[in-house]
């Protein structure tokens, strides 16, 4: 799709490395609130309360993040897919398994989704150095806001 922009901010070539990068992310950052939402609900367990809380948390940050990543390519002057077809072809999370998940079962999994993000992210600071310093700083931002979310569910974890 043409932008309907009349001044890019890169060239076409830095534009669509941009959009193969940042529109993964986007996707795989969609699929991790419905995920968290999944596990938000159906958490079971003598630490439900604490659990059920962290993860709305962690929602609110996730659903800005991916705010953030669809302005960045429309800046770019790229048109976002958060289509829930587009948003399971293309995240790269593990599917989360359906009914209620005691707490621990919840921790991991949802740590485990975490941190897949999180890969995906630094995939994207990577490739995004040369490109995008501007899509690198951002994709840094929220790694290091869901590295913090990741130490604190896994923290739960030790005993």
């Amino acid at each position: 799709m043409t932008s309907p922009f009349k001044r890019s901010i890169l060239d076409q070539q830095a534009t669509d490395g941009c959009a193969s990068v940042l529109s993964p992310a986007l996707s795989t950052l969609v699929d991790l609130a419905l995920v968290l939402k999944q596990a938000h609900w159906n958490v079971v367990g003598k630490h439900f309360h604490p659990i059920h809380e962290q993860l709305d948390e962690i929602v609110d940050t996730v659903q800005e993040a991916s705010d953030s990543i669809a302005e960045r390519l429309v800046q770019l002057g790229v048109s976002p897919d958060g289509r829930a077809a587009t948003v399971a072809g293309d995240s790269k999370l593990a599917a989360f398994p359906e009914g209620f998940q005691g707490g621990e079962a919840t921790i991991q999994l949802t740590s485990d989704a975490v941190k897949c993000t999180i890969d995906v992210l630094r995939f994207a600071i990577a490739a995004l150095g040369d490109l995008d310093p501007i899509g690198e700083d951002l994709c840094i931002g929220i790694s290091a806001d869901l590295e913090k979310h990741l130490w604190m569910l896994q923290a739960q974890e030790c005993e």
